[in-house]
């Protein structure tokens, strides 16, 4: 009798955690980056794309045993379209944003595309007059990374004259001291308006490359972005992907029309720079941008 009880109790919980719910949703942490974009989203510090659609089942249908899968597939389709559109006006840089290469590139855009079809279901509402709320997500970076910032790599090559070799320093009369390495870079962006973007750089005041397609493993930056985002400072100075050391560089502003490179002082860069050391946290892409 008793285990018969506790059977009922469990049966009974599970119908209520999961009753009107078909997947439970992710907690969005308070220290994330989160573009809130028309019918959906995009998480820059977690790395993935969200949208929501609405569905209704047709008038004929209301009352009917295919109400709901009707509803449901059109909120599906809705989800998807929504998706679409957010994945194509992700800012790729400051002056580029998916868009951009998917109508250069049918290909590309066949591409693009596929990906947002493959997108998964991490939460579905049925309303109480019919009616059904289906949100999909899709990874921001790996697949559609793969496509998206090699190309973006390519066109900064192509577009960013080579550095000027650095004069010669002066003598000085003892040994300077050795230059500081760093595990990784935190580049503290807030009060300045700078945006989110898929391959941001780091510049100093003379428009010379500190971090960008030029430092980076392309590896890297495919599976987990050319750069992290936080809104919270502490948080990602404390962030794994910086591990234990990591440099701390206030930006001074902006450049590009989509705000997504940031220029740092010249003295900060020559500290970056110093050490041959710290090429390797750039070249793991061991940086986090704090925005507002």
């Amino acid at each position: 009798m008793k285990s018969r009880f506790v059977s009922a109790m469990v049966i009974t919980g599970l119908l209520l955690l999961f009753s009107g719910v078909g997947i439970c949703q992710d907690k969005v942490s308070m220290s994330d980056w989160v573009e809130k974009v028309n019918q959906g989203s995009v998480n820059w510090s977690a790395g993935y794309i969200e949208a929501v659609g609405i569905g209704a089942p047709a008038d004929k249908s209301i009352g009917k045993a295919n109400a709901r899968p009707m509803a449901l597939r059109a909120a599906k389709i809705d989800a998807l379209r929504n998706l679409l559109e957010i994945t194509k006006g992700v800012q790729v840089d400051s002056t580029t944003t998916i868009k951009d290469f998917t109508v250069e590139s049918d290909v590309i855009n066949t591409q693009v595309n596929g990906l947002v079809k493959g997108a998964v279901v991490v939460d579905q509402q049925y309303m109480s007059d019919g009616t059904v709320e289906v949100k999909l997500r899709m990874p921001l970076y790996g697949n559609l990374a793969q496509i998206i910032i090699p190309l973006a790599i390519e066109k900064r090559k192509d577009l960013t004259p080579p550095e000027a070799p650095a004069a010669p320093a002066p003598a000085t009369p003892a040994p300077a001291a050795p230059p500081a390495a760093y595990t990784g870079m935190v580049v503290d962006a807030r009060g300045i308006q700078a945006r989110p973007a898929m391959s941001p750089r780091v510049l100093d005041e003379d428009g010379n490359e500190v971090y960008g397609s030029a430092n980076v493993d392309r590896e890297f930056a495919v599976q987990q972005g050319m750069s992290g985002y936080a809104r919270d400072l502490n948080a990602a100075q404390s962030n794994q992907r910086v591990t234990n050391n990591p440099a701390t560089i206030k930006a001074i502003k902006t450049s590009g029309a989509g705000k997504a490179d940031l220029i740092i002082s010249n003295a900060d860069a020559r500290q970056i720079k110093a050490s041959a050391e710290n090429a390797s946290f750039m070249k793991k892409c061991r940086v986090m941008i704090v925005l507002d």
